[in-house]
């Protein structure tokens, strides 16, 4: 039997991700530690732990930080709720949402103010969708199950719009619209994809090789959404099995019984060092045939926060 890996690419950090991490360390290494992070920076075990251990604290809440100290924002975003807790507080804060994240925030924020109902495609209780609804509660509608469909009331169906989370699995969110849509027949579209364009391209990959896989795993953290959505998808695109581990030690070694073909990939929060961990764990047993996948080459890169930039220019004179 030959033993193979198939790696897919691209896979891990995505430009949002990359700048949040980099803006916790550039805060501590500007301001010294602590430095307070309203709920994981990004979701994903390794860089929450790696941060605590170089100073961050990690809250829930922005009420928990002391008055006057220095709060991150996640990648995910927030309401404007919390800008105005902060703000009560006398908290420094610097925003690391993500670009993209933030993109859907100023639509529901147009949308609202055009006076549209706003259909948001979205896993409940997860935070960027407690952000992205906080901007306009009493126009959005949380849509999660298919059957959240039927539950929806739309004051003039006419002016019906869908946003959505951008951590989604890009199929399920086009059967939910077209749910919806059967419903609401004049039901607009986001001016341009929330879907996160790594999101999509991390998912395309998986799928480029999932048929050729008796087995993918997937690094990444089960708080992460996109990463739990590169296990749906392998299974939906023909791997015979996939499951979502933190570190190479997770893996079962029964689930190499019978396998030739091992794909690997990684969800958008983590940091490439945990797949070379993988990778060697699987070499180490037999499978040291590595062949990558590639679907794209991402070059997207996000300037660091208007804060912290303006920190760092002052810190160099």
């Amino acid at each position: 039997m030959t033993k193979r890996v198939l790696l897919a690419k691209p896979r891990g950090y995505c430009a949002g991700v990359d700048r949040a991490v980099v803006t916790v360390e550039k805060a501590l290494e500007t301001y010294g530690p602590p430095v307070y992070v309203r709920k994981e920076i990004v979701h994903n075990k390794h860089v929450v732990e790696t941060l605590t251990e170089r100073g961050a604290i990690f809250v829930e809440e922005a009420d928990e930080v002391p008055e006057g100290a220095l709060v991150v924002f996640s990648a995910h975003g927030v309401a404007p709720a919390v800008h105005e807790q902060a703000a009560a507080r006398e908290l420094r804060t610097i925003d690391a949402t993500c670009p993209l994240v933030t993109k859907v925030h100023q639509e529901a924020k147009r949308f609202a103010r055009d006076d549209y109902d706003i259909l948001l495609i979205g896993h409940e209780g997860h935070e960027e969708v407690e952000g992205t609804a906080g901007e306009a509660p009493e126009h959005i509608q949380l849509v999660d199950q298919p059957s959240d469909v039927d539950q929806v009331t739309v004051r003039d169906p006419s002016k019906v719009v869908w946003l959505s989370q951008t951590t989604l699995s890009v199929d399920e969110t086009m059967e939910r619209v077209e749910q919806l849509r059967s419903r609401f027949p004049d039901l607009q579209d986001p001016p341009s994809d929330d879907i996160c364009y790594a999101t999509q391209n991390r998912q395309v990959a998986v799928k480029a090789m999932a048929a050729e896989c008796d087995l993918v795993l997937v690094v990444g953290s089960r708080n992460s959404s996109n990463s739990k959505r590169l296990v749906e998808v392998a299974l939906q695109a023909g791997a015979s099995a996939s499951y979502l581990v933190d570190y190479a030690r997770e893996v079962d070694p029964s689930w190499l019984d019978g396998v030739s073909t091992v794909g690997v990939t990684s969800g958008a929060s983590v940091p490439d060092v945990l797949v070379m961990d993988l990778l060697a764990w699987l070499a180490d047993r037999g499978w040291a045939d590595v062949q990558e996948v590639t679907t794209a080459n991402e070059k997207v890169a996000f300037a660091l926060p208007r804060e912290l930039r303006k920190a760092l220019k002052e810190s160099v004179r």
